[in-house]
């Protein structure tokens, strides 16, 4: 490859297009160029410069998960979609909204909220751009109540390997027959096609919210026994979620796994405060203690338990069996020396989990964790970032189900394995 007869293609499309700097590494794999496209059809004009010269490329918006994901084979161009900042609908009385791949959620959020509305999900990265919510398919405490990104939303736009823009709900010009591309597209890391833009449905934003806020000792039964944090859980979510109050979230938060842990429960809408109070009551026997109810959240929602240096997974499984697989992440801790600090949604079965330690205790934790999850509980545990010497004993995804189905797709939408090749699970 000419690397100056492509640059003067990239050029030539009239893209703003610059060298990579150090700042644009994709997981360590550094790009040659950067396109900062303007709109769909300038991602489609790269795309096509990228099939005619064999180069692959990788998407960003924000920045803010580029080490997510495994490493890509290769990387030669950096598509930048920050241009993309727009948000061109916005149907107030159809509570649906359209924005551009590159508008961050932060800034989404003030647009809606000037009509009164909401995108009713929970970004725990700040600066989580549209785009990279969907390709990532990440999801804050109120994925119980309303689920993820690719349940709010109904319409996709798309640019595809060879530069095909194609189209999924709403007004659709041109779709990709027999294939929901919103669906596919939500946590795919773009290895299917470029998000150029998103529709989405919305929520009128709720009149008040309340949070419930309690600790889990290790309270005492009348018979003696000192109940564990699992059993004290076994009790107390069940009675929260099943109850008529309508909790949004239910968010536990497990800094320590030697110490207590703090279960957070938002409620939402009218008569939020006085729901929180039932819910005081609800909880503070089973917890142990006292509950309390704030109109601030704690300082730890919405956020990752861990920071840039720290190995983070992703746990997934069912509900009634995630309070019987805490006692096992405590376990693995003891044998394998990491230290894990655990956050996440009780009610929707999700938890993240960041590590601390050596390599290889970051290793062992995560197959003792891995292997009861995925094993005994039909779970699903995901590293969705490690510091270079982790990664390398770690493998990324795990047990993928439909692994030839998803071969399949990847064939069908990205056959020359143009975008961002190797970053999704089996090589995809």
């Amino acid at each position: 490859m000419d690397t100056r007869d492509v640059g003067d293609a990239l050029e030539a499309t009239g893209v703003t297009v610059r060298a990579a700097g150090d700042g644009d590494e994709v997981a360590g794999v550094r790009p040659r160029w950067v396109a900062l496209p303007e709109s769909a059809e300038e991602i489609a004009v790269v795309m096509r410069v990228c099939a005619a010269h064999d180069l692959a490329a990788v998407a960003t918006g924000g920045g803010t998960k580029l080490h997510w994901g495994a490493k890509p084979d290769r990387c030669d161009v950096l598509v930048d979609l920050c241009c993309l900042n727009r948000v061109p609908e916005h149907a107030a009385g159809d509570l649906v909204v359209r924005a551009q791949a590159g508008v961050t959620v932060e800034a989404l959020a003030r647009a809606l909220a000037e009509e009164g509305q909401e995108l009713a999900l929970d970004v725990p990265v700040p600066g989580t751009t549209v785009g990279g919510l969907l390709a990532t398919g990440i999801a804050g405490p109120r994925r119980f109540r309303h689920g993820t990104a690719r349940d709010l939303l109904i319409g996709v736009t798309v640019v595809l390997a060879d530069g095909t823009i194609a189209k999924s709900g709403g007004k659709v010009v041109k779709n990709v027959a027999g294939y929901d591309l919103g669906k596919l597209f939500t946590g795919s890391y773009g290895t299917l096609g470029i998000i150029a833009d998103a529709t989405f449905r919305l929520h009128p934003l709720p009149a008040a919210r309340a949070w419930v806020t309690a600790t889990v000792e290790r309270p005492v039964t009348e018979t003696g026994q000192v109940m564990s944090a699992a059993d004290v859980l076994l009790t107390a979510v069940p009675a929260v979620t099943e109850s008529p109050l309508e909790p949004s979230a239910v968010e536990i938060d497990w800094p320590d796994v030697e110490g207590p842990c703090t279960v957070a429960i938002l409620v939402e809408g009218a008569a939020a405060a006085e729901r929180g109070k039932t819910l005081c009551e609800l909880m503070g026997e089973p917890m142990g203690g006292t509950a309390e109810v704030a109109e601030e959240p704690p300082p730890w929602w919405n956020r990752l338990p861990s920071s840039d240096d720290d190995t983070l997974l992703e746990l997934r499984i069912g509900v009634s069996s995630l309070p019987h697989l805490l006692p096992v992440m405590r376990q693995a801790a003891d044998a394998s020396g990491a230290r894990p600090a655990i956050r996440g949604s009780l009610a929707a079965g999700t938890l993240h989990i960041g590590l601390r330690g050596l390599p290889h205790e970051i290793a062992g934790f995560t197959g003792l964790v891995r292997d009861d999850a995925e094993g005994m509980f039909g779970g699903r545990v995901v590293v969705l970032a490690a510091p270079p010497e982790a990664a390398r004993r770690l493998d990324r995804w795990g047990h993928a189900g439909a692994l030839h189905l998803m071969r399949r797709v990847k064939e069908r939408f990205d056959p020359d394995r143009r975008l961002s090749p190797g970053r999704f699970v089996g090589g995809i």
